[in-house]
């Protein structure tokens, strides 16, 4: 995902759902509403996919959603499958629980794209420390901030507004709209996290 450049509304066209990769612009001009298609001059599939097919297609949208290259993926996958708990349940918290992502999910960032941005370029802090790691695993009881300076930015303003009208903030978290920061309270439950995917398909697809 690092190297695609072509258009990101493709992605969503391809996987047939909306994936919000350009934020704020995907609740209000959203391609995919206007061409739903399957991109490319190939016919369209006649019949039903095969199951190997149904299971790729899942993989790869988890993927997109989490922008994540195949390899670091599939690493998850088998630190999911040693886990005690359930293989896919794991996995989603791990990606759920990754620092860009929390910076999403707080709302101070509309794309997960722009939330890796924050973080790289130093803009945020976890328990006083400054993290420039998109990947860093955030743990219960860390607190997530973006740097004070940061409020007044347009496309924090922007983020904000646009959390409050989707409602979008988990009940793992604790969000002080205050210092824009958010105390994770907990591991999220199943319910809350925020990749809609059939996890055992993904499981299952790396099990063959």
């Amino acid at each position: 995902m690092a190297r695609y450049t072509d258009s990101v509304c493709k992605l969503c066209r391809r996987e047939q759902t909306k994936l919000f990769l350009k934020g704020d612009k995907c609740h209000t001009k959203c391609v995919f509403e206007k061409h739903p298609t399957t991109p490319g001059m190939a016919p369209p599939q006649r019949g039903k996919p095969s199951n190997y097919a149904i299971r790729l297609r899942e993989k790869q949208k988890l993927r997109r959603l989490a922008m994540i290259n195949e390899r670091p993926f599939e690493r998850l996958v088998q630190q999911a499958s040693k886990s005690v708990e359930s293989s896919g349940t794991h996995l989603l918290g791990a990606l759920e629980m990754r620092l860009d992502n929390v910076v999403r999910r707080m709302g101070v960032a509309t794309s997960l794209k722009t939330a890796r941005q924050l973080v790289l370029h130093g803009h945020i802090k976890v328990s006083g420390k400054r993290i420039s790691i998109p990947s860093y695993r955030v743990k219960a009881g860390d607190v997530v901030a973006l740097e004070p300076k940061l409020r007044e930015n347009v496309g924090v303003k922007l983020s904000l507004e646009t959390s409050k009208k989707i409602n979008g903030r988990p009940s793992f978290m604790q969000f002080n709209e205050e210092d824009l920061s958010a105390k994770i309270l907990r591991q999220p439950d199943r319910s809350e996290m925020g990749f809609p995917v059939t996890d055992q398909l993904i499981i299952e697809y790396y099990s063959k």
